[in-house]
């Protein structure tokens, strides 16, 4: 496939010339006369290179430079080309990242040389950010349960296409992971992946943030714009007033872009991934959120599994957070017991993925044993803290002797069939022999000392 070139100068003759002396050597040539058919032909399609003049009669070349580079569209090299240049003007427009600088009258030889190279490196950019990518790819969303099994097949599938997905789910379950991942697996790829926060535009600012703008200083694109042709990932739209909710419709319904200030309005090329915590349904109803932008969001919805839903993939979650976080960090590793494992699948997680990660990293973080015990592990889970508390003489437990005693006697209990619980490794069977409690009054014990067992071994 030949490499596409723009050539913008306001003299026919140079146009002319370049255009059948590049179409000859192979490439695909566009042409423009001034810098407003310039920025028409950029947005118009994707170029390789531009070849632009700096003088011209309503927008110089150095102008149009500026403009690109401050909204963010210096995305290809860019040489500029003069009759009149000097060290200023070629230093000045190396400085807003054009990537060489020719003299009029034009060698061929400099040009062809010139045109070649600027391609290749622009080609070994996008191949560096390309093997960065598959170096350190999203991860795979882990878990052998059905649901995350259920869940990783959806969105292969739905990688593949282009219409809008909705991911809901509760705060912390993963959601832009999840986004990540399937950019990754998509066509789209080595495109640009964009988040909005929608809570997080400032409302003076949020049009021309989200839209971009255009004024006589210029042009500044938006992040719709930045999202190119990759993925844009819009969290909580039910956030956005309801001005920039219509806006939005309105973009998705046309697929284009109006900046701030503008006349024409500009191509949608990205794929729109949205996700919330929230129930859109309730928000819809409420007039928080525009029903016909919830529809267009809608259009291939995925239900994302809170992490109390699937307790028996939270030992491989925990073990891989434990390793991440021991390489990121040089922390020696540690492992879960059986016994902490059980304990694990009996917490509730209100804060799903993003509270076992911070649970993790603090027990990496403050240290000890190599193994994680069930009794540290609910220690660090309910907060427990150290220290008004003294050492029972001669057994290393260590119990508040400020509280009444029906709550010493509990939180002995607790520790105590924590302790056994560990070495039974995770079995009801042994830490009922242990405990020397017939199951049925065991059980009952646990349930009364808020030990959840769900997911231990009978036997």
């Amino acid at each position: 496939m030949p490499a596409h070139i723009l050539v913008i100068d306001d003299e026919p003759d140079i146009r002319e010339l370049l255009s059948d002396i590049l179409s000859d050597e192979g490439y695909a040539v566009g042409t423009a006369a001034n810098a407003a058919a310039g920025r028409s032909q950029r947005e118009a399609q994707t170029w390789d290179l531009v070849l632009l003049d700096i003088w011209m009669p309503d927008t110089d070349g150095l102008t149009l430079l500026r403009e690109w580079k401050e909204g963010g569209r210096l995305d290809v090299p860019v040489v500029m080309m003069s009759g009149h240049g000097t060290i200023e003007t070629a230093v000045e427009a190396t400085r807003l990242g054009a990537y060489d600088f020719i003299e009029k009258p034009i060698s061929l030889a400099k040009l062809l040389i010139t045109i070649e190279r600027a391609i290749e490196a622009q080609r070994l950019r996008s191949d560096n950010q390309a093997l960065r990518l598959a170096l350190s790819p999203a991860a795979a969303p882990l878990g052998d349960s059905t649901a995350m099994r259920t869940l990783r097949s959806q969105l292969e599938r739905l990688a593949q296409h282009d219409a809008p997905v909705l991911l809901r789910g509760e705060a912390g379950t993963g959601k832009e992971t999840l986004a990540r991942w399937m950019h990754q697996l998509g066509p789209r790829c080595d495109q640009p992946f964009v988040t909005v926060a929608a809570g997080a535009i400032a409302e003076e600012r949020a049009a021309a943030t989200l839209f971009g703008e255009e004024s006589e200083q210029g042009v500044v694109a938006g992040l719709l714009e930045h999202a190119e042709s990759g993925t844009l990932y819009l969290d909580e739209v039910a956030e956005l007033s309801a001005e920039l909710q219509l806006r939005l419709s309105s973009v998705l319904e046309r697929r284009e872009i109006l900046r701030v200030g503008a006349r024409q309005p500009i191509p949608l090329r990205a794929r729109i991934i949205a996700a919330s915590a929230k129930d859109l349904d309730e928000e819809v109803a409420s007039g928080r959120l525009r029903e016909a932008l919830f529809y267009q969001l809608n259009v291939l919805p995925v239900s994302v599994p809170a992490l109390r839903e699937r307790p028996d993939d939270l030992p491989l979650q925990a073990q891989s957070l434990l390793e991440n976080f021991a390489q990121r960090d040089r922390l020696p590793l540690r492992q879960l017991s059986l016994g902490a494992q059980t304990r694990l699948k009996a917490h509730l997680w209100p804060g799903n993925l993003r509270e076992l990660r911070g649970l993790m990293q603090r027990l990496l973080v403050l240290g000890g044993e190599t193994e994680i015990g069930a009794l540290e592990l609910d220690h660090a889970l309910s907060g427990t803290r150290t220290s008004p508390v003294n050492p029972v003489a001669g057994s290393g437990l260590q119990i508040d002797l400020n509280q009444p005693l029906r709550e010493a006697r509990d939180q002995f209990e607790r520790t105590y069939l924590l302790h056994w619980l560990d070495e039974s490794e995770g079995s009801v069977g042994k830490l009922a022999k242990a405990a020397g409690m017939e199951r049925t009054h065991l059980y009952r014990k646990l349930r009364d000392l808020g030990i959840d067992l769900r997911g231990a071994r009978d036997n």
